[in-house]
């Protein structure tokens, strides 16, 4: 009787320690997936990405992705809701006369819709937007929405840009569910015109949606790329942000995203 105990318990310890083996392969297999594009181009940040649901994550460095950073223009996902929300703007198509300021950006240089302000990042567009809806509307809005933290007290045409407004890879996940799942205080309307802002690529049966982001007032800078991808496997949440030395670094936010999503087997082969 005793024996049999004995040697029920050995087995059921090795069958333990089988499955913590396996959990721990694929948890190697998981993080090496999302390091690899990461090691390729030898370059420092993070990667989240998660179901709609939350039952599965897969996350590069998690100490950084719980750290805030500079939303920079990450933020006009949030931006361009309130000034639909706030009827200041009626839709995509809506027109943001120039006012023959001379920019750095030449695509910035003319009059802008808010859809090809929101692809071109157009920096003189949002601040105009921002100044009209004034600082009073932006921390309840903020609070909200949980997207990360204002600090106080903060220039309206600027808290976004000069790191006063700071959001870590995992709030921008978060707030991103509340996007996709048309959460309140935005209307349906004011969500179906982000999503078309927002819309990046798409393919048979896949879109992606998705918004860059650049802090240069520090070093290194901040490059983010935040969306979701829609297809087949369900809807899939991403946040990454990675160190910047220069613009020469920028294409590596989008091409890290992708070569993640197709290693997960959510995006098909470019």
């Amino acid at each position: 009787m005793g024996l049999n105990i004995k040697r029920r318990k050995t087995r059921l310890a090795a069958a333990i320690s089988l499955l913590f083996a396996l959990l721990s392969s694929i948890a190697q297999a998981d993080s090496h997936a999302l390091a690899q594009p990461f090691d390729a181009v030898k370059v420092q940040g993070t990667l989240l990405i998660e179901s709609l649901d939350g039952a599965t994550r897969w996350v590069h460095n998690p100490e950084r992705a719980a750290e805030r950073y500079p939303a920079a223009s990450t933020f006009k996902v949030l931006n361009s809701l309130i000034a639909l929300h706030e009827r200041l703007i009626s839709g995509p198509d809506s027109r943001i006369a120039w006012d023959g300021t001379e920019y750095e950006m030449s695509v910035w240089n003319r009059d802008q819709t808010l859809d090809s302000a929101f692809r071109v990042s157009c920096v003189w567009c949002y601040q105009r937007l921002a100044r009209a809806l004034g600082p009073a509307v932006y921390p309840g809005y903020i609070q909200a929405t949980g997207y990360g933290q204002l600090r106080q007290p903060f220039v309206v045409d600027q808290f976004w840009l000069d790191g006063s407004l700071r959001i870590s890879a995992q709030e921008q996940v978060n707030f991103l569910r509340g996007v996709v799942q048309r959460q309140p205080p935005f209307s349906r309307a004011d969500y179906a015109s982000l999503a078309r802002l927002m819309l990046l690529e798409q393919g048979d049966g896949w879109q992606l949606y998705g918004k860059t982001g650049w802090f240069t007032r520090g070093k290194p800078g901040v490059g983010w790329f935040v969306g979701y991808l829609q297809g087949d496997k369900g809807t899939w949440l991403f946040a990454l942000n990675i160190d910047t030395q220069s613009a020469a670094d920028l294409p590596l936010r989008q091409s890290i995203v992708l070569q993640a999503l197709r290693a997960k087997g959510l995006l098909p082969a470019g």
